[in-house]
């Protein structure tokens, strides 16, 4: 029988992994998602139906950690709804001066971030 803290517990999941999207469009649908899907069947009552939903639940994260993973080697400037200023600021007008990082430095992001990723695979 699943217990209500089990369902609980992937559901803070599926919204804290949701959060580490880079790009904010991303991580709002994402969220949106998960909400809906678990007020959609908050009253689910059948045990089965209720270890399939967890099955998939627990599936949706796996997607949703790898996604953001990939997420994340891709820089995008901060949309205006996000608020709060990126880049450098320089000049007398506080300017917002974007600061690009050369392909190599991007590259080897990239590349330590896959590391780490199939070291985490690894592991479990």
């Amino acid at each position: 029988m699943t217990a209500p803290s089990e369902a609980l517990s992937l559901y803070r999941s599926l919204l804290r992994t949701s959060r580490q999207f880079a790009s904010y469009n991303f991580r709002e649908y994402a969220k949106r998602r998960t909400r809906d899907a678990f007020r959609e069947h908050v009253g689910e009552k059948e045990e089965r139906r209720v270890q399939e939903l967890m099955q998939k639940g627990i599936k949706e994260l796996q997607t949703l950690r790898r996604q953001t993973v990939v997420s994340q080697f891709f820089q995008l400037d901060r949309l205006v709804v996000e608020g709060g200023k990126e880049g450098k600021q320089k000049g007398n007008n506080n300017d917002i001066v974007r600061m690009k990082q050369p392909g190599y430095v991007l590259l080897f992001a990239l590349f330590e971030r896959i590391a780490k990723f199939d070291a985490d695979l690894i592991e479990k």
